[in-house]
């Protein structure tokens, strides 16, 4: 593929010919004047220049070695900490979230700051534009970024796209697609797509500004980056009520901002054309910046994983105006509208069922996953983080609405988890359940039900709320000095630094959701009441009878149904070329859910010809679960996906750049480290194969007659 250039002297004759652009698309067309995008808050924005020494884009002047410091960048005041030091913390703490930044896991050897590159340290010099985007209200506030290395070429420019994946900040992807761009001298373009990690503290009345640090939500106004729809009166009355409680943005918006995470993404492109057009555009005699770097001359990869890579497919899926050339995601979050009459075959045997929305299949798991744990022994993390008495209470709370079968415990976990295979995860995932469950299951379903639904945070859904808790689960003060870093530390999805859910209902009062205990049980089983609400408001009927719901609930129901309504895509990326990478083991977004059937649902409507599926044996979705010492036993088990989602880049570059054929649709068959849990031999290439660019036969992914075949 080619890009075209223009010469200063025709970007002037067509100033001259045009007399001016507009906002939106059409002011992107070379020789046009340079403007600031209507949806972009002018007084939001700021620019920073780091020297690639003492600070830098990647690494915050930590570099490789820092980020891989199992001592995190303190403050100096921790009462009140500094925008620069809350960009470092949350650099170093976005990073780590999403790769295992271990040595023996890969750190160093196969990914990292410092590989591909002649750099020792990692850092990148260049400059940083932050702004909010907005409706003119202060109530959406959508942080944007945009990195410009200093290796940027604007004779051969290219931007990549990182969206934050889950609900983090802004620096939510700087080491995922981020470092990948950024070492290809490639602008960033990033965005936290509306549900960053934004806070309002209800009791105090703080929140978060654009840079991290809080303010009162008065005095911050519209620049708030988030503050709960909630009149002083209301507040009042609800922190009466219920005191110490705390909103979040994805949460508690009531925007449901997942329907606008692919409008999102596409507005951070172009932010990053007038950020770029700033610095390289042609100059006139009145000192007005012309666009010189355009959609016709860029190359312009929309790219990130999990919710940054479901964002990425549906930019491509809205670009009616041809800013994005390729997309490059990993295990994302890709929501179908239909997957009527797409059949998908691992080996010889269908796929039972495939396509379910994501808070249909979260809510599942949020039943099943606790008491389902005790039918795999050893699973990782149950050792430390896990009860048998309130995994045994969930089965008996499960067995008494007949959603299990079994008179003893193993029998109905046993149970469990085969209900968890035939609602479409892999039986790779087995072990990985219970960890998932802990440490990930019950936030995604307080969020997304909350969200889809656009509650409010005094709405209680299903008895939920979310605050600091003690020891024994009861609701205490935020902690402030916590809070005042929260910017940094947090992931915009509690449980997260000190803000957990609390299930308000429990008997004998407010508790740690994990520890609380049901009305209807009157058993300490892990909230089941709570989790039965929020599976009944995912599916409109009742979860033990099927029955659809009637009164009030139903009407909550259909508020969070016609929420999904509005994020799921259509599989049309335009024919854009694409690689979809995903890991088999993926227990949080299992693939028969989100990557198997969106790329079946592409062959189906024939926009499939550019598009590509690696699959990958041993992969998951939490890279930096592999090595924590909470989790042994992920270290035996699995093997980084980053590795393979740098390498779908790197041939989605060399296809862009050099017509060099994209790797066909396969699986890629790993090897795990082995060795004892907590305790792994360090990984080699040994482990992790090369993506083939023709896969063996008994590899290659296959689609013909509806009919997605996935190798054994």
């Amino acid at each position: 593929m080619t890009k075209t250039t223009i010469s200063a002297a025709v970007a002037s004759a067509l100033l001259a010919a045009c007399g001016g652009g507009s906002d939106g698309s059409a002011a992107l067309n070379s020789g046009l004047p340079n403007t600031l995008p209507t949806f972009v808050v002018k007084s939001s924005l700021r620019s920073a220049t780091y020297d690639g020494s003492t600070d830098d884009l990647l690494t915050a002047g930590l570099g490789a070695t820092g980020l891989a410091s199992a001592t995190a960048p303190t403050f100096a005041n921790p009462a009140s900490p500094t925008a620069p030091e809350l960009r470092r913390a949350a650099i170093y703490n976005n990073y780590r979230a999403l790769v295992d930044v271990s040595a023996a896991g890969g750190f160093g050897t196969l990914y990292g700051p410092t590989i591909g590159t002649t750099s020792t340290t990692g850092k990148v010099a260049g400059k940083e534009f932050i702004a909010y985007v907005d409706n003119g209200t202060g109530s959406q506030n959508v942080t944007m970024m945009v990195q410009v290395p200093d290796s940027f070429n604007p004779a051969k420019p290219c931007i990549v796209t990182a969206t934050s994946s889950g609900s983090r900040g802004v620096y939510g992807a700087i080491g995922t697609a981020g470092e990948w761009g950024l070492k290809k001298g490639c602008a960033v373009a990033y965005t936290d797509k509306g549900s960053g990690n934004g806070f309002h503290d209800l009791q105090s009345n703080k929140v978060t500004l654009i840079d991290g640090t809080t303010a009162d939500a008065n005095a911050a106004g519209t620049l708030a980056q988030f503050r709960a729809a909630v009149t002083d009166a209301a507040r009042a009355a609800y922190n009466a009520a219920f005191p110490n409680r705390m909103a979040y943005k994805h949460a508690h918006s009531q925007q449901n901002p997942e329907k606008d995470w692919g409008l999102n993404t596409l507005q951070a492109v172009e932010f990053a054309f007038y950020i770029l057009n700033e610095q390289y555009g042609t100059s006139t005699v009145n000192g007005t910046k012309l666009r010189t770097v355009t959609p016709d001359n860029t190359f312009v990869i929309a790219s990130s994983v999990s919710n940054g890579g479901g964002a990425a497919v549906a930019a491509a899926e809205q670009d009616v105006n041809g800013l994005i050339d390729a997309v490059v995601v990993s295990e994302p979050n890709v929501q179908p509208k239909s997957t009527a009459g797409l059949i998908i075959r691992r080996g010889s045997t269908n796929v039972p069922t495939i396509g379910k929305p994501l808070v249909d299949y979260f809510t599942y798991a949020g039943l099943y996953q606790p008491c389902a744990a005790l039918a795999v022994p050893n699973s990782p993390g149950f050792s430390l983080l896990g009860s048998q008495t309130l995994s045994a209470n969930r089965c008996t709370a499960l067995a008494a609405k007949g959603l299990v079968t079994g008179a003893t415990t193993a029998e109905q976990a046993a149970s469990a988890l085969a209900k968890l295979r035939a609602y479409g995860w892999e039986s790779e995932s087995d072990p990985l359940q219970f960890s998932h469950y802990r440490l990930a299951t019950p936030s995604i379903n307080f969020t997304y039900t909350n969200t889809y639904g656009r509650f409010s945070v005094t709405d209680n859904l299903c008895g939920f709320s979310l605050a600091n808790t003690d020891a024994t689960g009861n609701v205490i003060a935020q902690v402030a000095n916590t809070q005042a870093g929260l910017f940094s530390s947090g992931n915009g999805v509690p449980p997260t630094s000190g803000v957990n859910i609390v299930f308000n209902d429990s008997v004998g009062g407010p508790k740690l959701d994990l520890l609380g205990v049901s009305p209807s049980t009157t058993l300490a089983d892990y909230s089941f009441d709570g989790a039965y609400c929020q599976r009944a408001l995912a599916t409109g009927t009742d979860p033990a009878t099927g029955a659809a719901l009637t009164g009030p609930i139903a009407a909550l129901s259909q508020r969070v149904q016609q929420g999904v309504s509005e994020v799921q895509l259509n599989g049309n990326m335009r024919n854009k070329p694409a690689i979809i990478v995903a890991g088999r083991s993926d227990t949080l977004l299992p693939i028969n859910h989100h990557a198997r059937p969106y790329f079946g649902k592409l062959n189906v409507n024939g926009n499939a010809a550019n598009a590509r599926y690696i699959e990958v044996e041993n992969g998951n979705h939490f890279d930096a679960f592999i090595s924590s010492p909470l989790l042994g036993g992920y270290d035996t088990r699995l093997i980084p996906l980053h590795y393979y989602y740098n390498q779908a880049l790197d041939r989605m570059w060399a296809f862009l750049n050099n017509g060099t054929p994209l790797p066909g649709s396969q699986v890629v068959r790993t090897t795990p480290r082995g060795g004892n849990p907590g305790a792994a031999p360090a990984i080699t290439k040994a482990n992790v194969p090369d993506i083939a660019t023709t896969p063996a036969a008994a590899n290659a992914i296959s689609f013909a007659n509806n009919t997605l075949v996935i190798p054994e």
